[in-house]
């Protein structure tokens, strides 16, 4: 209890003292043993685990997913109930996300018994790639991103390192702090990358520098951008997109539809966006489908730039439309019975010419006439619900 109370005393220091989510992490360990941290790039994942790590006895010993292989998990089996590791192991798993569901089985049973205490950390979603033993013997923490404020206290600290590396003054135009923690999508890594770069290209007069607003743009300038196009970046904003033009929010609409665009990512909105005409807008306004249609084909044909403003075109009109998604639930409810096996038998009557009964609509008033034309087993069946909306109820109403 000594030993992990000392852990956090460490970290409260380094977080000014403050209780959050880096201290509740550290007092997962005592309840559970093992932690996986899920959060963005950039935000401490690694600096807490080697944190922890530097304040137990135990052998540490890091690893990175990406390079490797069964043979280094057999290497630190291998320390086990040795002189080398007598209190056990703890394993610190970088980008646990890379490691296939063999190699993590191959840590279950060290974990198990408590000669690995594994700390885990990704930037997926851990539900999808660490296999559910693991998850099942873990506690998960989601790491947030660092706020504006707080990246200008790094940044400030940057700064000052910098100077004292180089044997010179940095002076900063106002502005300049608040830029870069702005810019930085709330990933701490990218904004020191940033203070580096603005100090590097900056030249010395009379043994200081003056970093300008002026530099910090150029340099900057799409940092606060975070896109993976197969990540879950990329489906979140996804689903922020579709979300809000189904929610009648035309700006945050623009917004999620501007980050996929900025990224060069110009095939996802589109078809998302005909999947909206269909699935939201629907029949309250049917001409919205061959409108979008055109829109997605003017800019595609256009590219990047110009393109964008045919989608925001289409983004706004969707947005602003009226919504019926009355065609979607009854093709899903149709499809459900059409999958249990229902209506297999065709009514006699409907089916090729030889068959009597059939009555031919156009023979009689309105060109209407009432007969039954679902399968006996579901007869009366109703998959469609008219909307509230204007178009539909005229359709009801003829």
């Amino acid at each position: 209890m000594n030993e992990f109370q000392n852990i956090i005393n460490e970290v409260r220091k380094v977080v000014n003292g403050k209780d959050n989510a880096i201290v509740t992490t550290l007092l997962a360990i005592l309840a559970n043993g093992n932690i996986l941290i899920e959060d963005i790039p950039g935000v401490g994942k690694t600096t807490l685990a080697q944190i922890i790590a530097n304040k137990t006895d135990r052998r540490l010993v890091k690893l990175n997913a990406t390079t490797a292989s069964t043979a280094d998990i057999k290497g630190v089996v291998s320390e086990l109930d040795t002189l080398l590791a007598p209190q056990g192991v703890l394993l610190y798993l970088d980008e646990i996300q890379y490691f296939n569901k063999k190699q993590q089985q191959s840590l279950l049973e060290f974990i198990e018994s408590g000669k690995i205490t594994l700390i885990a950390s990704t930037t997926e979603n851990p539900y999808f790639y660490v296999y559910n033993a693991i998850l099942s013997r873990s506690t998960i923490f989601e790491f947030k991103q660092v706020t504006p404020a707080e990246v200008a206290k790094a940044l400030r600290r940057a700064f000052q390192l910098c100077a004292r590396e180089r044997h010179s003054k940095i002076a900063l135009e106002e502005g300049v702090v608040d830029h870069i923690a702005q810019g930085c999508g709330g990933d701490v890594r990218k904004s020191i990358n940033a203070v580096e770069m603005c100090v590097l290209s900056t030249p010395v007069v009379d043994m200081a520098r003056l970093v300008t607003m002026d530099a910090v743009s150029q340099i900057s300038q799409r940092s606060a951008m975070r896109y993976d196009r197969d990540g879950d970046a990329h489906y979140d904003i996804l689903s922020a997109f579709h979300k809000s033009v189904r929610g009648s929010d035309e700006n945050a609409a623009l917004h999620y539809l501007a980050r996929l665009l900025v990224a060069g990512d110009i095939l996802s909105p589109c078809r998302r966006l005909l999947c909206i005409a269909t699935e939201d807008i629907g029949l309250a306004y049917p001409q919205a489908i061959p409108i979008v249609k055109a829109c997605v084909d003017s800019a595609l044909q256009l590219g990047l730039p110009e393109g964008r403003l045919a989608l925001a075109q289409a983004c706004i009109l969707l947005a602003t439309a009226p919504k019926s998604n009355a065609a979607h639930n009854a093709v899903i409810a149709a499809s459900a019975d059409a999958s249990a096996g229902l209506g297999t038998q065709i009514p006699l009557h409907l089916q090729a010419p030889l068959y009597t009964g059939y009555k031919y609509p156009h023979e009689y008033p309105n060109h209407y006439v009432e007969q039954q034309y679902l399968p006996d087993d579901i007869k009366g069946a109703r998959y469609y619900v008219y909307g509230d909306n204007k178009t539909e109820q005229a359709a009801k109403a003829y």
